[in-house]
């Protein structure tokens, strides 16, 4: 995986970072990513939105 297509998603619930993943920045170069993801932190499956 390249550095510059790597995203981090942060939980809405408890605003930790739980999850990496891949963007394709040639199609969603405005838009950020939001997914249902499994926090384990929080121990269900909450929104997580792409950081900075």
């Amino acid at each position: 995986m390249s550095q510059d297509n790597l995203v981090k998603l942060e939980c809405t619930v408890c605003k930790r970072i739980t999850h990496i993943t891949e963007k394709n920045k040639k199609k969603l170069s405005k838009v950020r990513l939001q997914l249902m993801k499994y926090c384990r932190f929080c121990k269900k499956h909450t929104l997580h939105k792409e950081t900075k």
